[in-house]
């Protein structure tokens, strides 16, 4: 009896651990399923790449120094110097290349036509001869009245300046209109044009 009731035992506890068998193998396949699920979601939602938006040469800077260092061996410093000069050598070369590239991708004529210059019309004044004492040379004053911007008052001032006067036409007090030209002296960067009215 002993013999039969053991067996039973086992039996029954055997029964059980068979039952939870294929549910403790359900349960992972089930978790397995929904790990596998839940990346999707996320790799939909998963926020742009910043080094995107980096230009090219920053990106490039960015991930060679995330690369893994590696040690090299002690060197001398002309060994050091050939190695730049190297590196150097070859960026240059390429860089010539992706010019030449350009160069010859490059149509003559797409730009903008180069405008015309026109020479500046040369600044024109009228005013009094205050000195014809001067050999060839006037002193001309030129009165300005202007509003006041903030006042609206009329505000006078004047300033004088030397003009170049070829025949000695001017005398004082004359209204003579004068050109802006070269300088002809220290001081003289105005010519007569001509005499507007006569002092009286």
């Amino acid at each position: 009896m002993s013999d039969e009731s053991t067996e039973k035992t086992a039996e029954m506890a055997e029964e059980p651990q068979a039952e939870e068998t294929p549910q403790a193998t359900e349960a992972p396949a089930a978790e397995a399923e929904a790990s596998a699920e839940a990346p999707a979601p996320e790799a939909a939602s998963a926020e742009p790449d910043p080094l995107d938006d980096l230009p090219w040469k920053e990106r490039r800077r960015l991930l060679k120094s995330r690369e893994p260092h590696k040690a090299n061996p002690p060197r001398t410093a002309e060994e050091r110097a050939a190695d730049r000069d190297a590196r150097r050598k070859g960026k240059a070369d390429e860089r010539r290349k992706e010019r030449a590239a350009l160069k010859a991708a490059h149509k003559a004529g797409t730009g903008t036509p180069p405008a015309e210059r026109d020479s500046n019309a040369a600044k024109v004044r009228q005013g009094i001869v205050v000195s014809n004492k001067g050999d060839k040379s006037i002193t001309v004053r030129i009165d300005i009245a202007r509003r006041h911007p903030t006042y609206e008052k009329i505000v006078r001032r004047s300033r004088t300046l030397h003009a170049h006067d070829e025949r000695n036409e001017a005398g004082e007090g004359d209204v003579v209109r004068v050109v802006e030209t070269r300088p002809l002296s220290k001081t003289k960067r105005w010519r007569l044009v001509d005499v507007v009215e006569k002092a009286r």
